[in-house]
């Protein structure tokens, strides 16, 4: 199992307007393969807040319904495993946020991920190099 952040979804989703740099059209096309493989299956790991920062970027780009859906999809696919979020999970990522350089979303990933003993994330953000954490982005 393998965990996923927040960046992919949003780059499997949401189409960008106007001229796009390469280096983005590449991420979406293997966003969109990542997705794929969760929608055939494959489980992965995320948390409640990485999909509440998905629901809002969802509806301030798209539209609420757009982002309810995506959101329940999620929520209720066998697969994808919904971890929760205590107010003592975010102190400690606040601290290995830190410590480690990175955002405190990033450190509770990680937390979470190193909880469950998985030490692979499906992300674009390079600030999991800082926590010793294989990024896998196809």
């Amino acid at each position: 199992m393998r965990f996923i952040d927040a960046n992919v979804f949003l780059y499997a989703v949401i189409k960008p307007k106007g001229e796009v740099p390469s280096s983005v059209l590449e991420r979406k096309k293997k966003a969109k393969e990542i997705l794929k493989r969760i929608e055939n299956g494959e489980e992965v790991a995320t948390t409640v807040f990485h999909l509440s920062e998905v629901a809002n970027i969802l509806e301030a780009k798209l539209n609420l319904t757009v982002a309810l859906e995506f959101i329940e999809d999620l929520l209720t696919a066998e697969n994808v495993l919904v971890l929760p979020v205590a107010a003592e999970d975010y102190l400690k990522a606040v601290f290995v946020a830190r410590d480690k350089g990175v955002s405190v979303k990033d450190a509770l990933a990680y937390l979470k991920m190193k909880e469950l003993g998985i030490d692979e994330i499906y992300t674009f953000d390079r600030h999991f190099l800082n926590l010793n954490v294989k990024i896998v982005e196809e």
